[in-house]
């Protein structure tokens, strides 16, 4: 579905993305992990077209991406859960639902889904008509998923959603990852909570300073020792 062929990003004079290759298979959970400044969030930004590539490929569903506007990118079936939530803090519950299905225009469909969110988010249907600022960060974060899944994606790219969220509520988070995926949408997951994010992806990608340094299916690289050091705090003994 989503494929990504040696592709170089420069951030800032910083050369971010270097060569990174790697593919989404139409259905699959695929989680990318590392730790801070490894360049996961601008590879998503780069997939939205909020910034462009220096060289390389990345195509959608057959399609190159590289010309397309943020819009276009989101009317062929990409949405994003930005890092920090960043909902419209003093737009309601209902207007900023509203705002994730700007591209559509078949209003019947946008009320189905938007019953769809209330069902895999029941706290936000309590809250339709409450400004998001006013919500718990758990809130804003369900608040942020279900404005992604408003544009109704095929491909889903989810950034740090469980961070700084209480443990309880980061298994609340990775429950409706896991049910939207059993739906059938396309989920590519970047995470540091390494261990959750590979106990529930069908493959994984470790990304350090820009490259992709190791790849695998998700329960492999959960018991990889190497992974273990580096991202989940563990200390393998020989």
């Amino acid at each position: 579905m989503l494929e990504i062929k040696d592709l170089q990003v420069y951030y800032d004079g910083i050369h971010a993305i270097k060569g990174v290759s790697l593919t989404v298979p139409r259905g699959a959970l695929v989680t990318l992990v590392g730790s801070n400044g490894a360049g996961k969030s601008t590879l998503l930004r780069t997939i939205c077209g909020l910034k462009r590539p220096s060289s390389g490929q990345l195509r959608f569903q057959e399609r190159s991406l590289l010309d397309m506007s943020v819009t276009r990118i989101v009317q062929t079936g990409i949405s994003m859960v930005p890092e920090g939530r960043q909902i419209f803090p003093d737009l309601t519950v209902m207007e900023n639902l509203r705002l994730g299905a700007y591209t559509r225009t078949d209003q019947d469909g946008i009320s189905r889904d938007q019953e769809r969110v209330f069902t895999l988010f029941p706290r936000l249907k309590e809250r339709a008509s409450q400004k998001g600022g006013t919500l718990s960060g758990g809130e804003q974060q369900m608040l942020a998923i279900a404005r992604g899944l408003m544009a109704r994606p095929s491909l889903l790219l989810m950034d740090e959603p469980s961070l700084g969220l209480a443990p309880i509520l980061v298994e609340e988070v990775f429950r409706v990852i896991q049910e939207i995926h059993a739906e059938g949408v396309t989920v590519l997951l970047i995470e540091q909570n390494a261990q959750a994010a590979l106990a529930i992806a069908d493959y994984g990608y470790v990304m350090e300073s820009g490259s992709i340094s190791l790849e695998g299916k998700g329960e492999d690289l959960l018991h990889d020792e190497g992974v273990q050091r580096a991202y989940l705090g563990q200390d393998v003994k020989a």
